[in-house]
């Protein structure tokens, strides 16, 4: 009897499959007569569905994927911005995230009390009291809500994920392989041109909107792809191909005519040396007030030095990194240092909550001063951030707001020094320096640029500093993460 309910029930199921496939036919049959092709776009939300309900981890594999090739949409309704198809998807794991703290009132204490972890509830909180206090309360909220559906998926459910070291691994490839598409087409791009240094700060276009967000994605995961290729943890042919992807991001890197990027690479190098000599913290320390008193003493012939260089932008590597150091003629390095000073005449006017985040861009205007402005400079100044992801907070945030982007990178850094000391396998010492120095690299970047209100670098910057996380918790104090619940990322 029960046999027979059981192959009763079986046969249903599949009556039930058929009848919804016919009944989509017909809808989707009349649609198309109609012109409307939406209805194309049914079988795709019904698997969406499914991965959000029961396979969270492969929607956020899925984001990672599609980063790199998403498109930025802009001057839509009420001034809203949006990147597809990813942002969608992050709002919709946010969401989801939501329902379930309601639903199971349950969330990993261990990952709570990190101190990564802590510091990144605080700087949320203090988002949103900063964005009531806003001079644009409406254009604030929608900056936090648009940092919680980065930090949401790619921090605290990405710590799940990574509790796997595939996982890991899978990360960083599915943001890559799309990349290197991006990185053929703007190498295409660039090459009809005749590699002309002008044509190189848009050939990237729709996929990053100018060559200095390309340049910090390519230092991001150089760092990676170099522990790749040279750990012999890895078979030949995983390092061969490893030695491909790393060549290609080089030349990238190079034909971005990124200065920033390419600074910011040589200062990871740099920390890279501290850490293979064993340089000690205090050495550092020693070194770097050394310094600062010289460049006190000598500061006068330092600046006079600076401005007696007029090397513009070219087409030649080593006059190009030359013009890092115009400040006389050089209209990008003049038009940093104007919206640094209008931010710092924010941050005076209103020191502790700022002018509120994301503010910046639509306020920064009446601050600039005739004598600061440049050829690119406009009187409403409506074109862009501080360029900074440490000063444009003081003006956004006051000085609590600065505190906390300070503090998440000595967390971070600390974080990923402990990782690599206390590493049980070789595997896991190679991902998590590589990743820190890939870190590292946007977190000197951060001082000239500042890209993390997109997902093109919210979604690695986060990822990055998950993956140390989750190895600080689970692969440095002798717990196998395959023994780990799954959580709320659902079967990994």
């Amino acid at each position: 009897m029960n046999q027979a309910r059981k192959e009763l029930f079986e046969r249903s199921k599949i009556w039930v499959v058929y009848t919804l496939s016919i009944l989509y036919i017909v809808l989707n049959t009349y649609l198309v007569r109609r012109e409307l092709y939406y209805g194309m776009l049914i079988p795709v939300g019904i698997v969406l569905l499914y991965l959000y309900i029961f396979r969270l981890d492969i929607i956020l594999l899925l984001i990672a994927f599609f980063t790199p090739l998403a498109i930025n949409l802009t001057d839509l309704e009420f001034g809203f911005g949006i990147s597809v198809p990813t942002e969608p998807l992050m709002f919709g794991v946010l969401v989801l995230f939501v329902l379930k703290l309601i639903y199971e009132k349950t969330f990993d204490r261990t990952m709570l009390k990190h101190p990564l972890t802590i510091i990144i509830i605080l700087q949320l909180l203090w988002l949103l009291i900063t964005s009531l206090t806003s001079q644009l309360p409406i254009v604030s909220l929608k900056f936090l809500l648009a940092r919680l559906w980065f930090v949401i998926p790619f921090y605290f459910l990405a710590i799940y994920l990574f509790r796997k070291v595939n996982n890991i691994k899978s990360f960083l490839w599915l943001y890559t392989i799309p990349l290197i598409g991006v990185i053929v087409y703007t190498t295409y791009n660039h090459y009809l041109w005749g590699f002309d240094e002008q044509a190189g700060h848009w050939v990237m276009y729709p996929f990053y909107n100018d060559h200095t967000a390309y340049g910090a994605i390519l230092t991001l995961f150089i760092p990676v792809f170099v522990g790749f290729t040279f750990s012999r943890i890895y078979s030949r042919f995983v390092r061969v191909f490893c030695l491909v992807v790393l060549m290609m991001l080089v030349l990238a890197l190079i034909l971005s005519f990124s200065r920033a990027a390419w600074v910011s690479l040589a200062f990871a190098f740099f920390v890279y040396l501290i850490v293979l000599l064993k340089i000690k913290f205090k050495w550092i320390v020693i070194t770097l007030f050394i310094l600062g008193g010289i460049f006190y003493l000598f500061q006068g012939e330092i600046w006079d030095k600076l401005e007696r260089n007029k090397q513009g932008t070219s087409a030649n590597f080593i006059e190009h990194v030359q013009s890092i150091s115009n400040i006389s003629t050089d209209a990008s390095n003049l038009e940093r240092i104007n919206r640094w000073q209008s931010a710092f005449r924010m941050f005076n006017e209103r020191p502790v909550f700022g002018f509120g985040p994301g503010t910046y861009q639509f306020e920064y205007g009446p601050y600039q001063r005739s004598m600061e402005k440049t050829k690119i400079s406009t009187d409403f100044g409506d074109r862009g951030n501080a360029h900074s992801e440490y000063i444009g907070p003081l003006a956004e945030s006051g000085f609590i707001g600065a505190i906390f982007v300070i503090i998440i990178l000595i967390c971070t850094v600390v974080t990923g020094f402990r990782v690599y000391r206390k590493a049980q396998t070789r595997e896991i010492k190679v991902i998590s320096l590589s990743v820190m120095l890939g870190l590292i690299t946007y977190f000197f970047h951060g001082t000239m640029n500042n890209f993390l209100d997109s997902d093109k670098a919210s979604v690695p910057f986060w990822g990055f500093i998950a993956i140390l996380v989750a190895m600080d918790l689970y692969f440095t104090n002798g717990q196998s993460a395959e023994n780990q619940e799954t959580g709320v990322t659902g079967k990994q």
